[in-house]
């Protein structure tokens, strides 16, 4: 499989005042943050004057990255596209989103479970906070089988993933990967 990198988008002009900016919020994990989410990233940052990539804190899950590590990757793998924030959150997605000033939460949609499981969020989501609204961004075709469960256990195995992830994530998970080794 050939890297496939999203296509960086051009920065909008800031001609609108803040109160008028359509600010949009995409949340995960992001362990690590793959080419499928710099995608939906890269998409969603042409449908929307500002988006936040909200790096959730996790305490249910086992994350192989700490929170700032995720953020610091994150931030990397993201530093072209000046429109687009990476934040850390804690908590329900929807108090980040009112105190951002959000009016819509980007979610990646990759078949048909996702979109099972995403449905249900998003109806949830409307009951809590009803002016925020969800938009289901789907990757490129070739970028759909990449999960970031899979990533890691592809680098785990000593698999090469430099055509899931970014160089600096791909270079992270080789240097975490090698120590564990020695």
């Amino acid at each position: 499989m050939s890297r496939s990198a999203p296509s960086k988008p051009a920065a909008k002009p800031a001609t609108k005042p803040a109160s008028e900016l359509r600010l949009a919020v995409y949340s995960g994990t992001f362990d690590p943050l793959t080419l499928g989410h710099e995608d939906v990233i890269a998409r969603a940052a042409r449908l929307f004057d500002q988006l936040i990539v909200a790096v959730a804190a996790a305490h249910h899950k086992k994350t192989q990255f700490t929170l700032e590590q995720r953020l610091s990757l994150a931030r990397q793998s993201l530093a072209e596209w000046p429109q687009v924030r990476v934040l850390p959150f804690d908590g329900l997605i929807m108090d980040f989103c009112r105190q951002h000033g959000a009016t819509a939460v980007v979610r990646g949609i990759r078949n048909a479970s996702d979109f099972d499981y995403e449905a249900q969020m998003a109806a949830m989501n409307r009951k809590l906070l009803p002016t925020v609204e969800t938009v289901f961004v789907l990757p490129q075709p070739e970028l759909q089988c990449i999960s970031s469960t899979l990533v890691r256990e592809i680098a785990r195995l000593g698999g090469d993933v430099s055509a899931l992830v970014n160089p600096a994530v791909a270079a992270q998970l080789r240097s975490a990967h090698s120590a564990a080794l020695h």
